[in-house]
């Protein structure tokens, strides 16, 4: 067995070793030269011509294509709804070929069910579109327009009040097929038409210091401080008409008109004489109304950076960028808001404004100019009176800065507001303000910033800081006037130098939001140096530290939303008017967190001499279901000067502390849409030593309910 075993393995060693010695050590080695073309040795005859001279007829199946090819109409033309701009090539300058007009007709997209109410959308529409058949070129041709065509009758489920996947069209439903809310064109291809109606009912109860007026509402009342409860009813009802063009859905309109009445009726209680009317004869009641136009303007988009209108051309090739950028104007009364929570403006005021975006949306900008209008005192809104105040804006917006999610914003702004004399509707003096000695001033003050709002990680950061310079003309707080034969008038201009700085961080978890902020503006500790350092606004409408629940005001407005001048917070201060005691002026003015002392709700002038203040804040927001979300915040404020408040109030020596600011509010959308909304709070305000130095001991509150329909 060795033996065999043996010579098994020697006969299949050998070839192996045989083919293993005619390789190289680094593999086979190629041949030298190029290899040689060899004569075959037998050539074998052939008949007919080579093959490169043969010529073949077509098959069957190139005549048969080419046949159905030819019997086929010429292209329709595609309509311009459905184009799509191409980057590197301009549209054509003239008007494609017509084709022939053919007598029958075949339907363009044919139904496989008939529909159970074909007549819904009879008379909106143009009639249903056709292409033509190749026979007869007797009958004008008609484009195929998408608009028309319908959704077929079908349900998924067998009860009538579940998910309908194809709904049909009902003239009071905002959200499926509507001619009112822009789902069809009302003339044209990309002609719409979009109205937006909102009832807003406000029921608000609050308690605020009110010194005792000279005529007291009941015999016998001597006290210093009266009787602070007020009770407020307010109804508003806003339309608005929107016609615009343009593919919307997938960039800026081409042009738009927009038209936004808005109808107020309030009615307020209070328990002292006046406070509703300065003639004490009118009560302790007042009823009023007043329309005012919000929005009254016509926009239009002069281009987009993918043109070389906008940009220059980098060789001859270059038609533009690939990134849909834009540029617009719009004149008239628009919506605007200078940064992200309305630090320093947010109205609604005529003007003309140039936007637009650049390098693939990731800067936005916006340069303003706003001719501003007079305001209703009781409700608000515009009045058809010049105000003579000009107010001039610029920013930009810088998205995704440094990290994704977190944006950056720009801002500069002019206030130019001239000397006035002014009484509003319930005859009180706001301009100038009634304080001091009293003069009509100019103020001229400008206004530098930067703002973030975003996210960066898992962590939402905010933030805000801006420097105020100028110049008031003659401010009637210094307590050194210069006098004459014929009046007084203020020996000392001022010279603005103020600031502001806030910061706001939350962090997300699940359904809650915790969050803590910081907000501090300068106070003025010297009256009579010249220089007014404390901090004031142009218009605020601060959405901070328990502020903006009744809108998201991290989106105010960049043109989208600006929340009412009700009050957009639960807080105590967050929502309403402090006057301050033994003058005619406001410390504390509704949606602004800054103890300005202006005169007035929304018609006094910007006061830079004032006392400043630091608050802390932490909170809760919470999505407790899909349907109800609820907010919790706690605010502690201390002055941050009082030399103002000592000179004004005569009194030697007034503490620091404002107070605890608490605020609770909650908000129902029963059909989880904002169709419906159901948003109520409370706060209340329990006074610390300064607060209690200017007032009294009471606690303060403030409770609300705000109910709102939307179409």
């Amino acid at each position: 067995m060795v033996r065999l075993a043996a010579a098994v393995a020697v006969l299949v060693a050998a070839p192996l070793c045989a083919q293993r010695a005619q390789l190289g050590v680094k593999g086979r080695q190629p041949e030298p030269g190029k290899p040689q073309k060899l004569e075959p040795i037998r050539k074998l005859p052939r008949r007919g011509p080579p093959p490169s001279e043969r010529v073949f007829g077509r098959s069957p199946v190139e005549i048969e294509r080419d046949r159905l090819r030819a019997a086929q109409p010429p292209p329709r033309p595609v309509p311009g709804d459905r184009l799509r701009g191409l980057v590197r090539r301009e549209p054509a300058r003239t008007p494609p070929t017509p084709m022939p007009a053919p007598a029958a007709a075949t339907v363009l997209y044919p139904r496989p069910r008939k529909p159970s109410d074909p007549g819904a959308l009879a008379g909106l529409l143009p009639p249903a579109f056709v292409i033509p058949s190749p026979s007869v070129p007797d009958v004008d041709p008609a484009v195929p327009n998408r608009w028309r065509i319908g959704f077929p009758a079908w349900q998924r489920y067998d009860n009538t009040k579940l998910d309908t996947v194809y709904a049909k069209r009902r003239r009071w439903d905002p959200f499926n097929l509507n001619p009112l809310k822009g789902d069809y064109p009302i003339f044209g291809r990309e002609n719409f038409f979009n109205f937006t109606g909102s009832s807003d009912t406000l029921l608000d109860s609050r308690r605020v210091p009110i010194p005792s007026p000279p005529s007291a509402d009941r015999a016998g009342d001597f006290g210093f401080f009266g009787r602070g409860e007020q009770w407020l009813l307010r109804q508003s009802f806003r339309l608005s008409f929107d016609l615009f063009g343009g593919s919307a859905g997938f960039k800026p309109v081409d042009y738009e008109v927009r038209v936004t009445p808005e109808f107020n009726i309030n009615y307020l209680t209070v328990r002292e004489n006046a406070l509703t009317r300065i003639d004490v004869r009118q009560g302790t009641r007042r009823l009023d109304t007043h329309v005012g136009f919000q929005e009254l303007f016509v926009e239009k988009r002069l281009g987009t950076n993918s043109t070389r209108r906008f940009r220059r051309a980098k060789d001859p090739d270059d038609r533009g960028s690939a990134y849909f950028d834009f540029t617009s104007v719009r004149f008239g009364i628009q919506r605007f808001t200078s940064d992200f929570r309305g630090f320093i403006f947010s109205d609604e005021q005529p003007g003309a404004r140039l936007f637009g975006t650049f390098r693939n949306s990731i800067f936005q900008y916006n340069f303003a100019f706003f001719n501003m209008l007079e305001k209703d005192t009781n409700s608000g809104l515009n009045r058809w009176r010049d105000r003579r105040q000009n107010v001039y804006a610029a920013n930009l917006y810088w998205n995704d800065f440094l990290t994704p999610g977190w944006n950056l914003n720009f801002s500069g702004l002019y206030n130019n507001d001239q000397p006035t004399f002014h009484l509003d509707k319930n005859g009180f003096l706001v301009r100038p303000a009634p304080i001091g000695l009293p003069t009509p001033h100019k103020i001229r003050a400008g206004y530098a910033g930067i703002t973030s709002d975003g996210h960066i990680g898992r962590y939402n950061v905010t933030h805000a800081f801006y420097y105020a310079f100028g110049r008031d003309s003659a401010n009637p707080i210094p307590t050194d006037p210069l006098c004459f034969a014929d009046g007084c008038v203020s020996r000392k201009a001022q010279h603005i130098r103020a600031f502001l700085g806030a910061l706001e961080l939350a962090y997300e978890r699940d359904w809650a939001i915790y969050k803590a902020s910081f907000f501090f503006t300068t106070g003025d500790n010297d009256i009579n140096d010249g220089v007014a350092k404390g901090f004031d606004g142009i218009v605020p409408n601060q959405q901070f530290a328990g502020g903006g629940f009744l809108g998201p005001g991290p989106l105010a407005d960049r043109n989208l939303i600006n929340p009412l001048f009700e009050g957009g917070g639960t807080n105590f201060l967050n929502r309403q008017a402090i006057p301050l005691t033994g003058t005619a002026v406001v410390l504390f003015g509704p949606n602004s967190l800054m103890p300005n002392m202006r005169a007035g709700l929304f018609q006094g002038q910007a006061n830079f001499v004032n006392p400043g203040v630091m608050l802390a804040n932490i909170g809760v927001d919470a999505k407790i279901t899909p349907k109800l979300r609820s907010t919790i915040n706690l605010n502690y404020l201390r002055f941050h000067r009082t030399e103002v408040l000592e000179a004004v109030l005569f009194q030697s020596r007034i503490r620091h502390g404002i107070g605890a600011d608490a605020g609770f509010g909650l908000q129902y959308r029963p059909l989880l849409s904002e169709n419906i909304v159901l948003t109520g709070g409370f706060g209340v305000l329990i006074p610390h030593a300064g607060f209690k130095d200017i007032y009294n001991q009471r606690t303060l509150f403030s409770a609300f309910v705000l109910t709102r329909f939307l179409f």
